[in-house]
């Protein structure tokens, strides 16, 4: 379309894109410089090359002469016609000169019009441009043609012949960049090449068989075999054409014709290959069909029968090609079975990716990372793992294949999807690379060559998005689309136990011990038996299920690798495929969302913590795909899983089954909040948070239920209010997971009702709420301790208001108010637990701060834990609570600064040690850098502690000596690489440093 402030003034050359000085005098040539020609020019300037189009278009009105009024005329009528014609000439300068060479060949473009021509079509105009015709009379042998021409004269026909065809494909598959013209899909481009190289030899042939029978019929049966790219029918414009010959009687005459063939096609049209056949180019070049047999069943290697998954009978005797393919097909898909299948395909890959320079591999779009062998070498391995038990995946054709797999379940519809629209973006940049001198290349042009890349842009029709001018949307697109290749195929392709599923038993399709077991090993898995039983259990799991395994396996197991305990995962994967067995989501939530099954993998190989829960809350599995805003672990708001649990307690008047459902939703957010801290979405605070968070909804449940079901027993109304107090962690909102939960219960009698009788039945409350929290269950336990009360544990449960408020203010014990300090409502009345903070506040803030005295007794009992309370064996050094730095030590440097200053800083009215630190920061009770090394401590203590409960799934404070364990830690705590004597190394360092800070602060 004209832009409107262009239709009334003829544009500038600059304007055009024109940059060449002849630009000016070629357009006055072609007698384009009125307002007339506005519309022909704005077309120009959307040709890929616009200078090389004007160029090419004044070389053929030169040699068209008074001719050029008619294309002129066509041009500026037919859009069309212009658009094939400048597509043309500004892409490629090989089939421009081809153009000009011949100038009244323009009128070849618009043949193609309405359709391209067919396969018959193009062997019939082949075979005309030789003068070919079927050999008749009684010896004639199948349908032999013989040519007219032969010699210099063929070689020239031929090839104008196919240049002509050539640039017909080529015009039409380039006009869309300049026109509103239809895109020519890559299959159907692919497809046409391969037609057209299927008419080309079969015309070449022809022309061999002339030179080698002058005088009389062909004598022998020769079937020309396509394999590689044409053998599938995908061809690219400039190719070798690989090649295998089949002939009766395999004599000197079938060797010369096909000698002859592969001279005349070599110079006429592309490379002729012959380097597939048995023993390659040491072999003979003509085989008949028992000899090719016999080599395929005793010598030939793995490679030769993946080349054989693309062969296709293309040419000469159509019943012997036929022949050949149906006897060489089903030894290429029992290919899978043979000793070290895979090894050799890997190795293969490998020797083809050491082909490339390192300095070229992010160019090379055939061979290097991200390429287009990538997708061609996992595609073919998957259908020669599966092909033998599933027709449908014997496609030669990689898109094809690739529809075959996804529709089979073998690859994800996603990936497949992707992996084809990335395979076919690389194929169409090879295409435009190829065309633009008609030289075999898959090289990009260098990244600083603006000049090339603009001119690439433009061939594959990229259009700047608003962010990126066409180069940089082709940069971006290149880029985008290597990577997308290799991360699938990575799991397509280097899947370290895909031969384990490849070597399938010839009876039961099972997997094979031998393999299985090596590659296990090899893998890591310390019990390789029994994870091949784990594998044959979840291949067997029904036809489709099992298929879907099959397909998920090696990836998961490569996954579950590079996991600290594979075993233990592939165990829980097990267990969870078969507890959800009748759910239809699980495998196909795995299969197809992307993220999925890679972080399920990083969760069940690294937490036993987790494997039991999730196994139990299966459903949290689906958290574990990306939503809009990026992956929905996180979408889940605390506050509202909360206000859940009490919900659906509350629908139950037996307590035991509310505390039951309450336990349900807290092992549905236990599964999400540790599977978010695993995968590293969740900082160690936000984690603490989430975890006091569904505590404190727990036990209101169990409080609530324990209440209903007592006035229900009663009759009556509850004889006193009760409140819950958090302490210790549970207070301070800072709960790990192998925290118990630290209360005090506080009670008030109601109006009328009895002190004695109201406390009676308040700790006949407690105690049911204990028990109903603390009754065995397949969950992580839910201890409530009652330690932290006045007198300890030689104190009475439960107390009045009244009577803490007694005890506190006369007898309260220096480590009783220090307890106070994280002393915070959690459950029950809130009135009630608001009055006791109020309370609590006269006693752990008073006026002055604490007493010396009393501050001398904290450092008396600092010391006394110090020297008593580490266990028995630990390592004061990496005992995460009560070591060296460590929880204990900055949690108790933190609250001494409360006790002496909180009276007057009201931001140390918290009962969080982080938020106390920011606290004390900022009132410069301590200098900035020794805040930050109690907050790194602190913050690294805590998330090896987690850790430890992660891996080990039981409460443990002591991180373990260097070996496996330490390196699960340090995988789990989210340490870089996972290096175990490094993240040992960190924590020593941080710990001795925050240590140094607390002896300061504990003898000031």
């Amino acid at each position: 379309m004209i832009p409107p402030s262009s239709r009334s003034t003829v544009p500038s050359p600059g304007r055009l894109g024109l940059v060449e000085a002849s630009a000016p005098a070629n357009l006055s040539l072609l007698g384009w410089t009125d307002e007339d020609s506005t519309e022909l020019l704005w077309s120009l300037s959307r040709s890929p090359d616009a200078d090389l189009a004007l160029r090419t278009l004044a070389r053929l009105a030169e040699d068209l002469g008074d001719n050029w009024s008619d294309l002129d005329a066509r041009l500026r009528t037919d859009k069309s016609l212009r658009g094939r014609m400048f597509a043309l000439a500004g892409s490629s300068s090989a089939l421009g000169d081809h153009l000009v060479s011949e100038p009244e060949k323009w009128r070849l473009l618009t043949t193609c019009t309405e359709s391209l021509p067919t396969a018959d079509e193009l062997r019939d105009s082949m075979l005309a441009s030789v003068g070919a015709v079927a050999e008749t009379g009684d010896d004639a042998l199948g349908q032999v043609f013989r040519a007219e021409l032969t010699g210099p004269k063929a070689i020239i026909a031929l090839r104008t012949a196919y240049r002509d065809h050539l640039m017909i494909l080529a015009a039409a598959d380039l006009a869309a960049t300049v026109e509103n013209e239809p895109v020519v899909p890559y299959e159907v481009v692919g497809r046409q090449l391969s037609d057209l190289a299927d008419a080309a030899l079969t015309a070449a042939l022809s022309v061999a068989v002339t030179v080698t029978f002058p005088d009389g019929p062909c004598s022998v049966r020769l079937a020309v075999i396509a394999m590689g790219k044409c053998g599938a029918q995908e061809l690219n414009y400039v190719s070798d054409v690989d090649v295998v010959f089949v002939a009766e009687p395999s004599n000197s005459l079938a060797t010369r014709i096909a000698g002859e063939m592969m001279r005349i096609g070599s110079s006429a049209f592309f490379e002729v290959d012959a380097a597939l056949r048995p023993e390659g180019k040491q072999g003979e070049l003509v085989r008949t069909l028992d000899s090719h047999l016999a080599y395929y069943q005793r010598w030939a290697k793995t490679w030769e029968f993946q080349a054989l998954l693309k062969a296709r009978a293309m040419t000469g005797d159509a019943e012997l090609g036929q022949a050949y393919v149906d006897a060489v097909t089903p030894m290429v898909w029992v290919a899978s079975e043979r000793e070290d299948f895979v090894p050799e395909v890997q190795a293969m890959r490998r020797r083809v990716e050491e082909m490339v320079p390192a300095e070229l591999r992010e160019r090379e779009i055939k061979l290097g990372r991200g390429s287009l062998r990538d997708v061609e070498f996992a595609v073919q391995l998957l259908q020669l793992v599966h092909g033998r038990a599933d027709d449908s995946l014997h496609e030669r054709g990689t898109v094809a294949a690739l529809s075959a797999l996804a529709t089979g379940g073998y690859i994800g519809r996603d990936d497949a999807a992707n992996l084809t629209a990335s395979y076919e973006f690389l194929r169409l940049i090879e295409h435009r690379l190829q065309l633009q001198k008609l030289q075999r290349t898959h090289l990009l042009p260098p990244d600083d060559d603006d000049e090339a890349m603009r001119w690439l842009a433009r061939a594959a029709h990229m259009r700047p998005d608003g962010n990126h001018d066409a180069t940089g949307v082709l940069r971006q697109e290149i880029r985008r689309n290597a990577q997308r290749i290799r991360r699938l195929h990575a799991r397509l392709f280097y899947r370290p136990l895909l031969e384990s599923v490849a070597r399938l038993d010839s009876d039961s399709l099972r997997l094979s011990s031998d393999s299985a077991i090596r590659q296990l090993s090899a893998l890591g898995y310390s019990a390789p038996q029994n994870a091949l039983g784990h594998l044959s259990a979840l291949v067997g799991m029904g036809a489709r299920k099992g298929r879907i395994q099959s397909l998920l396996l090696p990836t998961l197991l490569e996954w579950l690798g590079d996991t600290p305990d594979p075993d233990a995962g592939l165990l829980a994967y097990r267990r969870l495929s078969e507890e959800v067995a009748e759910q239809s989501w699980f495998l196909r939530l795995v299969r197809d969302e992307g993220p999925v099954a890679q972080r399920l993998m990083q969760v069940l190989g690294s937490s036993e913590y987790l494997r039991g829960v999730l196994v139990n809350a299966p459903e949290v599995i689906r958290l574990f795909a990306d939503g809009s805003t990026g992956p929905k672990l996180l979408d889940v708001d605390p506050t509202e899983t909360y206000g859940a649990i009490l919900k659906s307690s509350a629908r139950y008047d037996d307590p035991v089954r509310a505390v039951a459902a309450a336990r349900s939703l807290r092992r549905y957010e236990l599964a999400r909040v540790a599977s978010a801290d695993i995968l590293g979405l969740l900082e160690v605070p936000e984690v603490c948070r989430a975890l006091s968070s569904v505590w404190a909804a727990v036990i209101n449940a169990a409080l609530d239920a324990a209440v209903r079901a007592s006035v229900a027993e009663r009759g009556g109304t509850a004889p006193a209010s009760i409140a819950i107090i958090g302490m210790g962690r549970l207070g301070g909102g800072e709960l790990g997971y192998g925290s118990d939960a630290d209360v005090l219960f506080v009670c008030e009698p109601a109006e009328g009702a009895d002190d004695s009788d109201a406390v009676k039945w308040a700790n006949a409350i407690a105690d049911r709420v204990r028990k109903l929290l603390g009754s065995p269950s397949q969950d992580p336990p839910l201890e409530v301790d009652t330690g932290l009360r006045p007198e300890g544990r030689n104190g009475p449960v439960v107390r009045t208001l009244s009577a803490y408020d007694a005890y506190y203010s006369q007898w309260a014990q220096p480590w009783e108010v220090q307890a106070l300090l994280r002393a915070h409502q959690v459950a029950g009345d809130q009135d009630l637990g608001i009055r006791f903070l109020l309370m609590a506040d006269r006693i752990r803030y008073p006026e002055g701060g604490v007493s010396e005295d009393a501050v001398r007794e904290i450092r008396r009992i600092k010391a006394r834990v110090d020297a008593e309370r580490l266990p028995k064996g630990a390592d004061p050094k990496t005992h995460t609570k009560l070591g060296r730095g460590g929880l204990a030590d900055v949690e108790w440097t933190v609250q001494l600064l409360q006790l002496r200053h909180a009276h007057r800083i009201p931001a140390l009215h918290n009962t969080s040690t982080l938020e106390c630190l920011d606290a004390i920061g900022a009132a410069e009770l301590m200098s900035p850098g020794d805040v930050d090394l109690l907050r790194q401590a602190w913050l690294t203590a805590t998330k090896a502690r987690n850790a430890l409960v992660l891996v080990r799934g039981k409460p443990t404070d002591q991180l373990p000596a260097p070996g496996k364990v330490l390196s699960a830690v340090a995988q789990v705590a989210g340490w870089p690489s996972g290096d175990a004597g490094e993240f040992l190394d960190n924590y020593l360092r941080v710990t001795r440093r925050a240590k140094a800070v607390v002896e300061r602060a504990f003898g000031s």
